[in-house]
């Protein structure tokens, strides 16, 4: 008996790491790979607190801090920085989802549809139970053998009681290397391997897909059994990012179907897709979601045009589980009330042979083309309605537009990442080089410009054609293109998207200019000093819960206009960007601020040794380190200046 125990033991072991095997080889050689039960050994937090003797000199800051907070709040609005009700980072987030300067979905490395940022600059950390992949297995016969959310969560407790939840974690594995990923969940007990593939549009040098609000899911379903099996992919979309807002009512969804052709070396290709539009308005702006599976002859497509996703979820699972796929309703759902929520969904059925592979091509795509900040002081268009416009269209075009382009994106992405990857030395600077993640979770902005409306005179071309571009400094540092930060991760722009580079220190050189005189209470000192001064670069050019482009230096804790750092690093970047571009405009226009900004860090050097001295307070980017006379930080970028 023992013995017999021992070798089901060990067959099972066998058969596990097995299994794990061909899992991984569904993956690219290099990536972050866990299984979907991972569970991570740190446990870390934002509560960093001072140590006693450090507290009497921090003491004023933190009630100037505190008086700053509480009126800040009282006005509606959150503080550029909350050190109060701060967020900590949770141990679940895998690749995002979508290009750069068009807002974010996250993904968990579970599955999860969270942290959104549809809200320019406001991050929003919901997860959202109702978007969801689910699987549904058929027999030759027409039986329903296995039907399955593909989320490792338990019941939602907030409705969709009735559908099947818990995937085993154990059964499915996770490998992330931005801009896309690749979960395979295995179904042993119906010997089907389900393997999804993420792709985003984020390609060097491409400045039209990169900035696209779309993200392709390409379904591969393996069918390990001797006999046929029909398999059936849905993905269900709710209005909203999963906050309270989501109540509001006024959301309505519409059926669409549509194709788009494009020629290549002579030859036709003609992409067809049906899928649902969902409209609403998220905090007063228009957004749409678009959800769209490709057409072909071997996938059946079918809608829901929508169901209440906090109710029990029964109509629309039981659905599926008839005959595998939605019944097509009405083309158009009227509009929700208040207190109501919708979720639409689309379903991919393919037949598979024994032994034979299908594959199921899904899109999301979201539209938000008008962007105001919280002050609603201006209205923004974003870039990539150059292409797809201001219609109530557009979320299908994007969706149709990424299911036809996807796996052009993914030669470019390979193109780009392959020889890295390839080194036999080893040397994976791509992560480095990159910023990785942080260029699509850095809550960034792609506008276009208006010639007609802008305050340059005349407006550099590479703004007109590549728009204005921004990114926060953190989450936690909610501010816009943060210049101390930028002089490090500028890089990235350099080497992969130049052309973003240049339009960005336009918008440096334009502020670093102009002037700011407004008064205000700096909380560290508690001295009056104006907002900013001329020839003196700016630290940020705003919080998007203000108004960022017009009241520039959100940043409150010193004055920056007499930080030793930031001038130095407007001209070191100026020529490091020159020396790369050899771009004779760019440097012409650039060479009358750097001589002003020079002259004004010459007033640093107090005795006439050469070199600048620091004023014996935080006065440049290590904010919280006081530094007297000349520093080895500080000085060096002096002397790298000369």
């Amino acid at each position: 008996m023992a013995s017999a125990s021992s070798g089901g033991l060990q067959d099972q072991k066998m058969e596990d790491t097995t299994w794990k095997e061909e899992n991984e080889s569904r993956f690219p050689k290099y990536g972050w790979k866990v299984p979907l039960d991972h569970k991570f050994p740190e446990k870390r937090d934002q509560n960093i607190r001072p140590r006693i003797g450090q507290l009497p000199a921090l003491m004023p800051l933190f009630v100037r801090y505190l008086v700053y907070y509480m009126y800040t709040r009282a006005r509606g609005r959150k503080p550029w920085i909350d050190c109060i009700t701060m967020k900590h980072g949770k141990q679940m987030y895998g690749v995002p989802l979508g290009g750069i300067g068009s807002g974010t979905i996250g993904r968990g490395f579970r599955g999860e549809f969270c942290r959104y940022q549809m809200v320019p600059g406001i991050y929003e950390y919901h997860t959202v139970m109702a978007n969801q992949f689910i699987v549904t297995i058929r027999d030759p016969k027409g039986n329903t053998l296995y039907q399955k959310v593909l989320s490792t969560y338990t019941k939602s407790k907030k409705g969709l009681s009735a559908w099947d939840w818990g995937f085993s974690g154990a059964d499915a594995l996770y490998c992330g290397l931005y801009p896309r990923s690749w979960t395979v969940y295995n179904i042993k007990e119906q010997g089907i391997r389900l393997i999804c593939r993420q792709i985003s549009s984020v390609i060097p040098h491409n400045y039209k897909d990169s900035c696209l609000p779309t993200g392709v899911f390409v379904w591969t379903v393996e069918n390990n059994n001797n006999e046929p099996r029909d398999v059936s992919i849905t993905f269900t979309f709710k209005n909203g990012t999963g906050g309270s807002g989501d109540k509001s009512g006024e959301c309505w969804s519409e059926l669409w179907e549509s194709s788009l052709q494009s020629a290549e070396n002579g030859v036709n290709h003609t992409t067809e897709a049906k899928g649902v539009v969902l409209h609403q308005t998220l905090r007063g702006i228009n957004l749409r979601y678009c959800i769209a599976i490709k057409k072909k002859n071997s996938v059946g497509v079918s809608c829901c045009p929508g169901f209440d996703p906090l109710g029990t979820g029964e109509t629309i699972w039981n659905d599926l589980k008839v005959d595998g796929q939605l019944e097509d309703r009405e083309a158009k759902l009227a509009k929700t009330r208040r207190g109501e929520e919708v979720a639409i969904g689309v379903c991919g059925k393919c037949s598979i042979g024994a032994k034979g592979v299908g594959t199921v091509e899904i899109a999301l795509a979201w539209d938000m083309p008008k962007i105001v900040f919280k002050s609603r002081g201006q209205t923004h268009t974003r870039r990539y309605t150059r292409w797809f416009g201001m219609e109530e269209t557009a979320a299908r075009e994007l969706a149709l537009y990424a299911l036809h382009n996807f796996r052009y994106w993914e030669k470019e992405i390979e193109t780009w990442q392959n020889p890295i990857l390839n080194d036999p030395k080893g040397d994976f600077s791509i992560f480095k080089q990159f910023y990785s993640k942080f260029t699509k979770n850095g809550g960034h902005l792609n506008l276009k410009v208006d010639p007609t409306k802008s305050a340059f005179a005349p407006t550099p071309s590479t703004r007109t054609e590549y728009g204005r571009f921004a990114y926060l400094e953190s989450h936690e540092y909610r501010m816009y293109n943060t210049y101390d930060v930028h002089f490090y991760a500028s890089w990235a722009l350099v080497m992969l998207w130049p052309e973003l580079q240049k339009s960005l220190q336009y918008d440096m050189a334009y502020w670093t200019s102009s002037a700011d005189l407004t008064l205000r209470v700096h909380l560290f000192q508690g001295d009056k000093a104006p907002r900013k001064l001329a020839n003196a670069v700016p630290h940020d050019v705003g919080d998007p819960e203000d108004e960022p482009f017009v009241r520039i230096n959100a940043y409150q804790i010193h004055d920056i206009s007499y930080w030793k750092d930031l001038n130095l690093k407007f001209v070191l970047q100026v020529y490091r960007d020159h020396s790369f571009f050899q771009d004779k405009n760019y440097i012409i226009h650039m060479w009358p601020i750097c001589r002003a900004v020079m002259d004004r860090s010459f007033a640093y050097d107090k005795d006439g040794d050469g070199l600048i001295e620091n004023d014996g307070q935080a006065d440049q980017t290590y904010d919280s380190w006081i530094m007297h006379g000349p520093s080895a930080y500080c000085s060096s970028l002096w002397c790298s200046n000369q």
